[in-house]
């Protein structure tokens, strides 16, 4: 199934990875069950692992206040 990572507060997308690659081969098996309700949002026909793009990262080391807010003013 596809995955696209996309950055969980500008959604900004990352990446995408249009074959099929084992769970096991991406490290989602490292996972906790909360871990991956929060990550991982499954679709029909694709999936979207929410990440933190490098622009979002330093802004929240900046000001970790931040993480309070769902999207962040760039």
């Amino acid at each position: 199934m596809p995955l696209t990572y996309v950055c969980r507060y500008c959604q900004q997308v990352l990446g995408k990875i249009e074959q099929d690659i084992p769970e096991y081969q991406l490290g989602f098996h490292f996972l906790t069950p909360e871990e991956r309700r929060d990550i991982i949002l499954g679709e029909t026909d694709r999936i979207t692992v929410m990440v933190i793009c490098e622009v979002c990262q330093q802004a929240l080391e900046a000001n970790p206040e931040l993480a309070l807010y769902q999207t962040l003013i760039q």
